[in-house]
Order: C-alpha cells, then structure tokens, then sequence
C-alpha cells in the first residue's frame, strides 16, 4: 500500500477547500513585541504580530524573564521527570498554591498545558465516577470534548450559552447520577462571554458539579486577573476552576483548581497528569511571577482595554465587519476560506502584518474569519497601520462592508 500517497489525497483535498494551514516562521524579539523578525523571503525582515494569545505581553515582562533566568541559574534545566518519578520540585508546589489563591480554592494541580488540564481532568471525572453524564456547551474547545469522548461517559450537548435548555437537560437526568456541567467563560472564536451567573443557579438547582474552563480570561479580568468568575464574584460557587499559563500569563501550561479532594484525585487516577515529564522548574518559577505580578497590576489589563476599544472604533468607522463582543478578541469575518488565506498573506508580505488565518475545523464553513487580539503593547500607529490595509484590502478583494 502507498501510505504516502493516501496522505497527500487528503492533504490536497485541505489546500482546494483552502483549509491547510502554513506556518509562519517567526522570532520573537525580547523586549520588542508585538514586533518580530520573519523568516519568511516573501514577507518584510520585520512584522507586527496580531493574532497571539500572549494577551498581555507578559512574555516579555522584566520581572517575569528574571524570575526565569534565576530559576535556571538555580536548578538547571528540565524538571526530572514525571511528578511522581523526581520530578516534583519546590517551583511546582509554589505556582500550585499561587494559582489556588488565584481562584479562591484550597488546592490546585498543574499540566503541561491547558489542553492537557482539559483533556486528563474531565476524562478522569467522567470515567472515574460511576453512572457520570457531562453536559457539555455545543461549543466547548476541542481539549473539553476530547476529554469527555475519552471518558466514555455519557454525553449531553445543550445550546449554547443557554441556561434554559441547560435546565431542560439536566431535569431529564436521574437524580441519582453524578452530572458534570462543562462550559467556558471566554469563548475563543467568537470572544463571546457566558451567562456564568445563570448557568451556576441552574446547576445548583440540580446538584450538578460545574467545570469551567477560564482560559482565555486568566490574567485579563476579575481585580486580580482570577478571570470572570472572580469578576462576576462566582468563583466560591464553581466546583472546578480550569485555566492556562500560555496565555495572558505568557509563560507554558495549564492548570485546574478546586477542592484538596477533587484535585487529589486527579492527581491520582488523570494518566495525563501521571505520565507526562514535569514543567521545568523555569517555566513554573516564571509563571509564578506573571501571576503574583498581574495580581496587584491593572495597568497591562486598563491599556489592553483602550486599544480593544481603539481599533473596534476604527473597524467601525471604516465599515468593516467584526464579531460585536464584550471581550478582547476582535474577530473580522472573511465568510470565505481562499479568501481568508489570502488576505492573510497580503497583510503579511505587503504591509508587514501577521495574523492568521482561522478556517474550518476550527470554526464552521462560511465562518472564516482574521481573528485580531490587541495587546497593551500595540502603540495607537499599529492600530492605524492595520486598519488602513484592511480598508485598502476591502476593496481590491470586494468584500462586503457592515452596514452602518
């Protein structure tokens, strides 16, 4: 059999539906984001990146890049090992306690990332607790919906961000069954925010468990960046709290918090927890000090704010069509795939401006969109910059402007 063969008819089966993704080849420049060097011959020695999830730029932060340096000066390089096989070190246990005091919980209990956190922590609660049923959001991530597939528990999809039809699915349950109710805060795709409030009394009417997966608020809202459960003041009514360090905290992993019990047993049963190499001890001492410092700081997250506000104005004021949401994801919809990928290689090689492309299976067909994070680092010229190649695009590319 050509193996090779069967792989390349589906690969060219993705690039003429316009869904294969190319790589940029990127360096980051310490000190400079958003700026950074491009590898690419086609593109300009220097771009502005517009699509990371380094929210606030704290990747690059002083005291975050020290913590790091003096963590490795310290203990060297990798972690050792799993954590139950040497690879515990005082680093991880220190980043736990910081991230339960994040959240307001008694314990906590880290992954090598957020997809990981999703993928061990709902796959152990779904096949560890007998007869479970995990209702999940109709458009919870791909790490949530893999964890619950890999659990072989039951599975209840309810609208999205629909409290009443959550209610309605959870009234059909038995009573007697243990139901987990998994959602998120900040959805990625869309940058639309759940009706956390609602869902939380909807399920405690029921006795359910909730799961919520805060990744794409951590380090961006609630006083002390414990996200919009600590915003909306919910956190204490939230079984199981799910966040990220790759993101607003710019640093790698991810993490549950929640009761010393229920993070106790996914620490003992979730094999994705059991048999994975640590976080050296670095990444974890430099995460520690992302979140200790966004604990106390509201300037990073206040000017992140002003330029979401900026550019969605612009957007506005030129006629181009973005996701109207109250987050800091700003999605401007292309509605086409070739398109999309092309008008991401012409911000790219022409104007010197990297976002990508976001085709399906990420999100559905005809939804194609550029999805634009604005960070606190983005100066008021990029912002005009961008918003002049989009509105010069626009109209080579006859793309229809919003209504006003």
């Amino acid at each position: 059999m050509d193996y090779d063969a069967m792989f390349t008819a589906q690969l060219d089966t993705l690039r003429q539906d316009g869904n294969y993704r190319i790589f940029a080849e990127l360096e980051r420049r310490c000190g400079a984001f958003p700026r950074a060097r491009s590898c690419d011959e086609a593109a300009p020695d220097e771009v502005t990146v517009w699509c990371s999830n380094d929210y606030l730029g704290m990747g690059q932060h002083p005291v975050v890049r020290e913590a790091m340096k003096e963590a490795i000066d310290r203990c060297g390089a990798g972690a050792g090992g799993t954590r139950n096989i040497s690879g515990t070190n005082h680093q991880h246990v220190q980043l736990e306690g910081e991230l339960a005091d994040l959240h307001g919980k008694e314990a906590a209990l880290l992954f090598t990332s957020g997809y990981v956190s999703n993928w061990a922590a709902l796959s152990t609660l779904g096949s560890r607790l007998p007869d479970a049923v995990i209702l999940s959001d109709a458009l919870n991530h791909a790490s949530m919906i893999e964890g619950i597939r890999h659990s072989r528990a039951r599975k209840v999809i309810w609208r999205h961000n629909d409290p009443e039809d959550l209610d309605r699915k959870l009234a059909a349950l038995p009573a007697n069954a243990p139901r987990i109710v998994a959602f998120e805060s900040v959805y990625s795709m869309d940058g639309d925010i759940c009706p956390m409030q609602e869902i939380v009394e909807v399920a405690e009417k029921h006795g359910a468990m909730t799961y919520l997966d805060e990744v794409h608020a951590v380090g961006l809202y609630g006083p002390r960046g414990g996200g919009i459960s600590e915003r909306e003041g919910l956190a204490d009514r939230i079984t199981l709290i799910e966040g990220t360090l790759g993101k607003a905290y710019g640093c790698m992993g991810g993490y549950v918090t929640g009761s010393a019990p229920l993070c106790d047993f996914i620490r003992s049963f979730a094999s994705g927890f059991i048999f994975t190499t640590a976080l050296p001890p670095a990444v974890a001492a430099g995460a520690r000090a992302s979140i200790r410092h966004l604990k106390q700081s509201d300037t990073e997250r206040l000017r992140q704010r002003r330029q979401v506000a900026r550019l969605r104005a612009a957007l506005d004021a030129r006629g181009i069509p973005h996701m109207d949401n109250p987050s800091h994801i700003i999605p401007v919809m292309i509605k086409d795939p070739v398109k999309c990928r092309m008008l991401a290689d012409i911000l790219m090689n022409d104007w010197g401006i990297y976002v990508q492309p976001i085709n399906f299976p990420t999100v559905p067909k005809g939804t194609e969109r550029l999805r634009f994070t604005p960070s606190p680092l983005h100066e008021d010229a990029d912002i005009d910059h961008l918003v002049e190649a989009l509105s010069v695009l626009w109209k080579q590319c006859a793309i229809a402007h919003a209504v006003a």
